[in-house]
């Protein structure tokens, strides 16, 4: 068998002007499957890792998946608001532990900016049930004496390159890095309330990295003068003529529910969807997560078909190439049956043969898996928000790759057939 492989090795090697061709393609699919399995993996794990330990995600009623896209992930359009009557209300509820709200609509190069209360770092945790963790300085002070102080996610800190007590300033609506909005216009700062950074948190693999904090009362005095969305003529107000205002916020994007007792979950979600004084929607994000993986299904499923597909092409080339040169090997073949070599033997030759440009082809696709996961791991990060983790492989990674090797070897088969049923007569007087 050693000799069998040896030779099987050294034939493969000198036809490797064709067969290079076959192996490149094999990679390409191998590394295609490879990588989509680790990013659908990853992109779950991430989405489902985001929130941990809220019971309801409380808002205006939409899409369940809108507003836990939003309020979560701050991904999409930003939904209606819900007023703090309703928030104040829910807080009063017999079954109900803790209510956090959330405002959100502005941004800071391009990142997020999120109002809450000191309460939220208290009580949102993220992976199995993991709260969130300062890595240096401390949580905004939710006075008027800390009115303009801010938290940034880790993601912040180290793209932007801040440190604590850095000077930022926000910008009102959503605009992406380079300080415009999402219709390509130069968005207005709201330069003349600059924010000190206070604290900055520990890396958590979720949308709170790239997020920046601020209180509630905040965002009111930043907008201050604003009338839908824009500055009033003369309206300005200075930052410390701002603390004279009333500046508790009369409406917030949604609000996080903990809940005394998992057991209450459905009747305080029922308590929400039939609030009188305002359409509002109770989500509960394991739910939410499982329609977004629903309609997300069938993306997924046609991404694995068609790189199925293209592995599929890339074995049938190999077969393709094999049997188009065994005409030429006939001589070859007839050799090694003259000097020895049983039926079996050739047979055992050419399936080898393939089995190795296959080998060659997922192996080399998987170093390419990995050298791609880890150049475009920084710019999904930075992007949106999902890090890949360059761990030990799936097992439906190792399937997969599994599944193209035994498909290389099917495919191997049939030439080797052909060739074992090629006569010694045939092989050294072959017709032309």
């Amino acid at each position: 068998m050693n000799r069998l492989l040896s030779i099987a090795r050294q034939s493969a090697w000198n036809r490797r002007s064709t067969l290079v061709w076959v192996v490149v393609s094999l990679a390409l699919a191998t590394a295609l499957l490879w990588t989509l399995e680790r990013l659908r993996h990853d992109i779950r794990s991430s989405f489902s890792q985001s929130v941990s330990g809220v019971d309801l995600i409380v808002g205006a009623r939409s899409s369940p998946v809108q507003l836990m896209l939003f309020s979560v992930f701050h991904i999409g359009s930003v939904p209606q608001s819900m007023s703090m009557d309703s928030v104040r209300q829910l807080a009063q509820h017999r079954s109900v532990s803790w209510v956090v709200p959330l405002s959100l609509g502005d941004s800071h190069r391009g990142f997020p900016v999120m109002g809450t209360t000191p309460a939220y770092f208290q009580h949102f945790a993220y992976g199995d049930k993991q709260p969130l963790v300062l890595q240096h300085g401390a949580v905004f002070a939710d006075t008027l004496d800390g009115l303009y102080e801010a938290v940034i996610g880790a993601e912040v800190a180290h793209q932007m390159g801040y440190g604590l007590g850095q000077s930022i300033t926000l910008g009102h609506g959503l605009h992406d890095d380079h300080g415009h909005d999402q219709e390509g216009q130069q968005t207005d700062e709201h330069a003349d309330k600059p924010f000190k950074v206070v604290g900055i948190l520990a890396p958590t693999g979720t949308p709170v990295d790239r997020t920046v904090h601020v209180s509630l009362q905040a965002l009111e005095a930043l907008h201050l003068g604003w009338v839908a969305g824009t500055p009033m003529p003369g309206g300005q107000i200075p930052a410390d003529q701002a603390r004279k205002f009333n500046l508790q916020p009369e409406e917030v994007t949604a609000a996080l529910v903990g809940l005394k007792s998992r057991a209450a979950v459905f009747n305080v979600q029922r308590f929400v969807n039939l609030y009188e004084a305002e359409a509002l929607m109770g989500v509960m994000p394991g739910v939410a997560l499982g329609e977004l993986w629903s309609v997300l299904g069938l993306g997924e499923n046609a991404l694995l078909a068609v790189s199925a597909l293209v592995a599929l092409v890339s074995v049938v080339s190999l077969m393709a190439v094999v049997l188009a040169g065994l005409n030429e090997r006939r001589r070859e073949l007839a050799v090694l049956r003259a000097v020895g070599a049983a039926p079996r033997h050739v047979l055992s030759l050419l399936t080898l043969e393939g089995l190795w440009v296959t080998c060659s082809g997922v192996f080399l696709g998987v170093l390419l898996a990995h050298a791609g996961m880890a150049l475009a791991t920084p710019w999904l990060q930075q992007s949106l928000g999902i890090r890949l983790q360059l761990a030990m492989p799936l097992p439906t990674q190792w399937a997969l790759a599994v599944g193209v090797l035994l498909a290389g070897l099917l495919a191997s088969l049939g030439p080797a057939w052909r060739a074992y049923r090629l006569s010694l007569a045939d092989g050294l007087s072959p017709r032309v």
